[in-house]
């Protein structure tokens, strides 16, 4: 899916790590949210509350996923998923975009 209709974005950034790491908020109205972002190069830690299924379009990254101890290449175009309440590293070597979709399974 290229575009979303009918939503709301919040107009605030939220911006992490010294503004390496930025996204916005889409809202939609079947109250389901995505964050639509940008990472520059660098190691990052987040950690989540609801899971996440985390959309690379573009970059080059590799993900520590949680209970995992080796790396694993995230090619463009395909994405992962990040269970509730853990954390997961994230290694970009190329600046990446990315779709967050926050799941309330």
């Amino acid at each position: 899916m290229s575009k979303f209709d009918n939503v709301t974005v919040l107009k605030e950034a939220s911006v992490y790590f010294d503004g390496k790491v930025t996204s916005r908020t889409i809202l939609f109205a079947d109250g389901s949210k995505k964050t639509l972002g940008i990472m520059m190069p660098g190691e990052y830690k987040f950690g989540t509350e609801l899971a996440e299924n985390m959309e690379m379009h573009s970059g080059d990254v590799e993900v520590l996923l949680p209970g995992e101890t080796e790396w694993k290449a995230i090619p463009n175009g395909t994405s992962f998923y990040v269970p509730a309440n853990s954390k997961f590293d994230i290694n970009v070597k190329h600046i990446a975009d990315y779709c967050c979709s926050y799941l309330t399974e």
